[in-house]
């Protein structure tokens, strides 16, 4: 992984879970507050409401108290925010950018369609956070109601906090033509705890698919089980041979994937068309019930974890821009199989016989959406 997908993995780290907004937002808050040289921060989805505007005055106080301070949110995933928090930001010296914007010069369909979809916050070039929330009210609570999602945001400190920070950059250079650099933004680090970790991008500006190689690799390397959490999928005929294959020879796979509540309900209706090879070959799903699951999470052989803004569909691996952190510890695996397993217990399973039953209407549907599903 640390040759084909890059950079390398590194020792030394400490990778913490923060388990939906009440324990994700808190800690970001905290970290920006405290931040002495630099935050850089790079959201998909940034919308106004009383998270919006918590971040918009901690940033803002940050910049005004002389911390360099940079936001780049995506036009398209920003479409919900308000003028008024991008102005009372950029009044403080917080320099906000949005990525992709739309203009008369760039119709293109296809640079249309390209989205930066990363979720990665760094304070002092010391401390990471990275996942699959954005910052708006819909990832406040605890899951405790179809309101609040379900998500995870993942705290990161250590050496490869520098990777991480490298991925901010690379956006932040496209969009502005200026690299930052200096101590505030990558100071000497050193061993935070026991994790292997790596935090790689991938964008189709650069012709590179590696969250479609990540998975591939990890699939392929499993040799007893596969838990995967993911809010929108898509496999392509690729990767469903390969989650095949990997059943064929004795590897137990398990997918929790959004129920009846969730914010794309023709994503799902266009993934539910391609589960018969996969319940088939003996992979169990189950649909999420209370809320929106939105968590983006794989764990492979009880000792590898991949966590980011990646979801398992083309247009993840061909379309956007993510950022994922792979995590090499059977500790930190043994935490987030604890996750899955609470989560299962909240989930509906998919039978096979069932999934086959399904009405004639819905068969239709699917059968109209699958031209679309590299765009879902």
């Amino acid at each position: 992984m640390g040759q084909l997908v890059g950079p390398g993995i590194l020792a030394s780290n400490r990778v913490t879970a923060l388990i939906n907004g009440d324990r994700m937002f808190p800690a970001m808050l905290e970290a920006v507050r405290g931040a002495q040289k630099s935050i850089t921060l790079e959201t998909y989805i940034y919308w106004s409401g009383d998270m919006g505007s918590q971040f918009a005055e901690a940033l803002s106080e940050r910049a005004r108290a002389g911390v360099r301070t940079h936001v780049l949110i995506d036009w398209m995933g920003s479409r919900k925010m308000d003028s008024r928090d991008i102005d009372t930001m950029r009044r403080a010296g917080v320099e906000v950018e949005k990525y992709n914007p739309l203009g008369w010069f760039n119709l293109n369909p296809a640079r249309l369609n390209h989205r930066d979809h990363r979720k990665l916050l760094v304070v002092d070039g010391k401390v990471g956070f990275i996942g699959g929330a954005g910052l708006a009210d819909v990832w406040q609570g605890n899951a405790d109601s179809p309101e609040h999602w379900r998500d995870a945001m993942f705290r990161l400190e250590g050496p490869a906090v520098g990777q991480m920070q490298a991925a901010f950059m690379d956006n932040w250079m496209k969009s502005t033509g200026r690299i930052l650099d200096g101590e505030e933004y990558f100071p000497e680090l050193g061993p935070a705890g026991d994790h292997y970790a790596q935090v790689f991008f991938s964008s189709p500006r650069d012709g590179t698919e590696r969250v479609r190689l990540m998975y591939l690799l990890a699939i392929a390397a499993a040799k007893k089980n596969i838990r995967l959490s993911a809010s929108y999928f898509l496999p392509g005929g690729l990767t469903t041979e390969e989650i095949v294959e990997a059943c064929r020879r004795g590897v137990q796979v398990e997918i929790i994937l959004p129920g009846s509540k969730t914010d794309v309900p023709v994503a799902r209706y266009a993934s539910r068309s391609n589960w018969g090879p996969l319940l088939k070959a003996g992979v169990k799903i189950y649909e999420y019930q209370p809320t929106m699951y939105h968590c983006k999470v794989m764990i492979v052989d009880d000792v590898w974890v991949t966590v980011g803004s990646a979801n398992f569909d083309d247009r993840s691996f061909r379309l956007n821009d993510e950022a994922n952190l792979n995590v090499y510890s059977a500790g930190f695996a043994a935490e987030q199989v604890h996750i899955f397993e609470e989560d299962k217990t909240q989930s509906r399973p998919v039978i096979y016989e069932e999934w086959k039953k399904r009405g004639l209407c819905k068969k239709l549907l699917e059968k109209m959406l699958a031209p679309f599903r590299s765009q879902l």
